[in-house]
């Protein structure tokens, strides 16, 4: 009995080393923002890091590829596993940490739950501190979001104070939606302990600097998403769709946006793109810069643009305009029930590569949250689609009276694809 006794303190010892050892394994690179020539600038190992970032862990390899340095995730799921792949392709990550909502229920006004959240991050932080390609903590996503208690920012405060005594070596932030003054004035008053702040804007990018001056806040910051203009921000039909821009029209809104604000303002230490990846949030191609078959949008070639300063040598399709019924999706589309409509597409391919269309019908979403929340992704219908060639198709409308929405994939063959939709109402 005695002897199995000492085997299982012997085991138990050296499990406590394993554990103790992988956790300081690792060799943090530090990282701090020091303020120059009227901004700031990030330094990662001494040396001036500008962050040319993406949204998502997907595809990292063709991100590390294409220019970019970064990506940024929403909670330390598979936290393992994503820092040590960034650190293999020389990428860094802002890690975020999975914070309470009160738009999902969370009380701030819950002292005990408010304490043992800040004791389940801290493991979290101490957890992954150490790992080379950390660079930043994020404090949750969007907490000021449908939110009316302001106590959240004390929790917050309290959780980049705890960051600040567990990880000496990486700064902290916490992510707004927008730019708000009421925001910025609780973040300068109760979050003294954040070290930069991180905002999230969409169609509004381009007016950053001045809306952030307006507000207040001469600190340094990051643009930790921003992409197409929402779909809160978007023309809305009489039947409550947002209109979608395509591909195209995304690709000219990123780069004149983050050309007029990002890659201007020495206040800004980089950014975010979003959405590295592919999701259904009121479409299936609103937000992802690639398909669901992992294709390359127009807007990937402008983020290469951006990150690097070349074109990729395969640009993808550009499409110029989809007309259904001879009519715009700005024309607010009504069509009967059961009839054949024509599809016009006006389409090129910079490399002359032959062009090939795929269709897709889909009733409109149901299904909408906020906050990028999940969302499913509304089933298709088996739609009568006739290609008579590239630029014209014929459309038989559904039975049924309701919303519905085509869809348009136009592939080049090499993986780069453009993408419009068209929403109407058969009535």
């Amino acid at each position: 009995m005695i002897r199995y006794s000492k085997i299982i303190l012997i085991i138990l010892f050296l499990v406590g080393i394993h554990t103790v050892y992988s956790q300081n394994n690792y060799n943090p690179v530090k990282t701090t923002i020091i303020a120059k020539d009227s901004g700031f600038i990030l330094m990662r190992a001494g040396r001036p890091y500008f962050i040319k970032g993406a949204g998502g862990t997907n595809y990292s390899d063709r991100l590390a590829k294409y220019g970019g340095n970064s990506i940024r995730t929403w909670d330390t799921r598979n936290g393992e596993a994503v820092l040590n792949k960034a650190d293999s392709l020389g990428l860094t990550v802002t890690m975020g940490l999975n914070v309470a909502r009160e738009r999902h229920g969370f009380n701030y006004d819950d002292m005990v739950a408010v304490k043992q959240q800040l004791e389940v991050l801290r493991q979290e932080v101490y957890k992954y501190k150490n790992y080379p390609a950390l660079l930043i903590w994020g404090i949750g996503n969007e907490l000021n979001l449908e939110y009316k208690n302001p106590k959240v920012w004390d929790a917050v405060n309290d959780i980049a104070k705890m960051i600040h005594q567990e990880d000496p070596n990486h700064p902290v932030t916490t992510m707004l939606a927008g730019v708000n003054k009421r925001e910025i004035e609780y973040i300068k008053t109760r979050c003294p302990d954040l070290d930069l702040l991180s905002v999230q804007v969409y169609g509004g990018l381009a007016k950053v600097p001045q809306a952030l001056h307006a507000a207040g806040w001469e600190g340094p910051y990051m643009v930790t998403e921003w992409g197409p203009t929402g779909h809160w921000e978007s023309i809305q039909t009489p039947w409550k769709a947002a209109i979608e821009e395509t591909s195209s029209q995304k690709a000219a809104v990123y780069k004149s946006r983050y050309e007029a604000s990002i890659k201007l303002d020495k206040h800004c230490v980089g950014s975010y793109v979003f959405l590295w990846g592919q999701k259904q949030e009121r479409t299936p191609t609103w937000y992802g810069l690639f398909t669901e078959q992992g294709e390359e949008s127009e807007v990937i070639d402008v983020m290469q643009y951006l990150w690097n300063g070349s074109w990729p040598q395969n640009r993808a399709p550009h499409i110029d305009s989809l007309l259904l019924d001879n009519k715009k999706a700005t024309d607010f589309i009504y069509l009967q029930p059961d009839k054949d409509y024509i599809i016009n597409v006006f389409a090129s391919d910079p490399n002359q590569n032959k062009m090939t269309a795929r269709w897709e019908l889909l009733p409109e979403s149901t299904d909408l949250k906020n906050g990028g929340d999940r969302e499913s992704r509304p089933e298709a219908i088996r739609a009568s689609i006739i290609e008579k060639n590239l630029n014209e198709a014929v459309l038989k409308t559904p039975k049924t009276e309701g919303p519905y929405r085509l869809f348009l994939y136009i592939s080049d063959g090499h993986n780069k694809v453009a993408t419009a939709n068209i929403p109407f109402y058969v009535k």
